[in-house]
């Protein structure tokens, strides 16, 4: 039986936090589906193209690791991939509210649909993207937040003198 999991996000841009999530889901999932949501209520930096490509290289390309598109619901895209487990990394108490009320709307939807919490690693409970972001535009050292490959494209969007 084939273990798969889809970990959904905006991966706007994908931080270590997040690989390492990716990472520690192989110890429990033959295969993570890395779902990079379209949401056009957020106002993001890369394109979906650019989030998905910066994901496949800082992945390394592995086998296990699918990186994918979700245009739409994300329980109907799990349930179409066939999985059976959203999996969804928690950094503190404050993500938790949120997330358990869209695990619960999920479930109410498809009942054959868990989701799993798995929290960040101490070294990366701070870690967002959107801090990564904002220290990059004003110059801040990064290289301890995202692979060398998100770094390059983060200075190209915000080039230092």
């Amino acid at each position: 039986m084939n273990r798969t999991a889809v970990y959904p996000g905006s991966f706007d841009p994908v931080t270590f936090g997040h690989l390492d999530i990716i990472q520690r889901g192989l110890n429990a999932f033959d295969t993570i589906i890395v779902g990079v949501a379209q949401n056009s209520a957020k106002n993001n930096l890369f394109t979906v193209e650019e989030r998905v490509t910066m994901i496949r290289e800082a992945t390394g390309n592995d086998p296990r690791i699918i990186v994918d598109v979700i245009d739409g619901l994300l329980i109907n895209y799990v349930v179409e991939k066939g999985a059976r487990i959203i999996l969804r990394g928690l950094r503190a108490v404050s993500d938790f509210e949120y997330e358990f009320q869209l695990a619960q709307v999920n479930h109410t939807v498809e009942k054959r649909v868990e989701t799993l919490f798995m929290m960040t690693s101490v070294r990366y409970g701070y870690l967002s993207s959107s801090v990564v972001k904002e220290m990059a535009a004003l110059g801040g050292t990064i290289t301890e937040f995202v692979p060398a490959n998100v770094l390059a494209k983060l200075q190209e969007k915000f080039p230092q003198p």
